[in-house]
């Protein structure tokens, strides 16, 4: 699997794309009214509980418009943040620390919203099955929304379509499922290989075959508890199809190995934080 590597420069090269959005042509016409600012000290402070994400995208956020800004972070990525808490302290130019407050707070709202939506599914399991992301993520932010995951305690899924095998029910509908399971181990070079099947019919065809995960889509509880007990000794297992908060503890007693949830990039509530003078 690709590794995500958030750099300096990547988070740099990611606010300046973001502040020049919300900048772009005239600047902050609004802000651009206070004639004569002053060094003032601002807070940005948790509305909810959760876990913290992105507090390094913030920083940037003021630090690339105006490096004489003061960042001070108080609650490190991937902590524990309950309603009230302060994250960070700004001090600096009170009109630049408002034209960047936004783009500041809405990376921090969105990588903190899938890092704490992931802990739920996580908790709920009781790390009696790995949590896993998908490439259901926002076009351009596959690694920020995947770093977040990994915040929360979830696991990343392969990061692009070069990671690994994966054959999907589509694959089989313009194919042969078993010819292509063949297929890939001829072909894997190194990469794994994981096969996804609807039904038991499906499991029985390519039992036995050498591949590495088998995932089972969209199946009820008991098909899946079945179908979990004959390929275990085989594969690592995995379950996915319209997993939510309701439903993720009746899979995880299934046995399965790997859960994977859409919707902890694609649906997750974004964290409220505010600053405050």
């Amino acid at each position: 699997m690709s590794k995500i590597i958030l750099s300096k420069s990547f988070i740099n090269n990611s606010v300046k794309v973001a502040l020049n959005e919300d900048l772009y042509p005239s600047g902050d016409i609004t802000s651009n009214l206070i004639k004569k600012s002053s060094i003032k000290t601002f807070k940005i402070i948790a509305n909810q509980n959760g876990i913290i994400g992105g507090i390094e995208f913030a920083k940037s956020t003021f630090k690339v418009f105006d490096k004489k800004i003061q960042f001070h972070i108080k609650k490190k990525d991937g902590s524990k943040i309950k309603n009230g808490q302060i994250v960070a302290i700004i001090k600096g130019d009170s009109k630049n620390i408002l034209i960047c407050e936004r783009v500041a707070l809405n990376f921090l709202s969105h990588i903190s919203g899938i890092a704490s939506y992931t802990n739920k599914f996580v908790k709920l399991t009781k790390g009696k099955n790995k949590i896993c992301c998908t490439r259901k993520t926002i076009p351009n932010l596959r690694v920020i929304q995947k770093y977040a995951v990994k915040l929360g305690g979830g696991t990343n899924h392969r990061f692009n379509l070069s990671d690994e095998f994966l054959i999907k029910d589509n694959h089989v509908a313009s194919s042969d499922l078993k010819l292509l399971v063949q297929m890939a181990i001829k072909n894997k070079k190194g990469k794994k290989i994981t096969v996804e099947v609807d039904n038991l019919k499906q499991l029985k065809l390519i039992l036995g075959l050498k591949f590495n995960t088998i995932l089972f889509d969209n199946m009820n509880t008991k098909s899946l508890k079945e179908c979990v007990k004959l390929a275990k000794k085989y594969y690592e297992t995995e379950a996915s199809g319209n997993i939510t908060l309701k439903n993720i503890k009746s899979v995880s007693r299934t046995g399965v190995d790997r859960i994977s949830v859409g919707s902890i990039t694609h649906s997750a509530p974004s964290m409220d934080f505010k600053l405050e003078i």
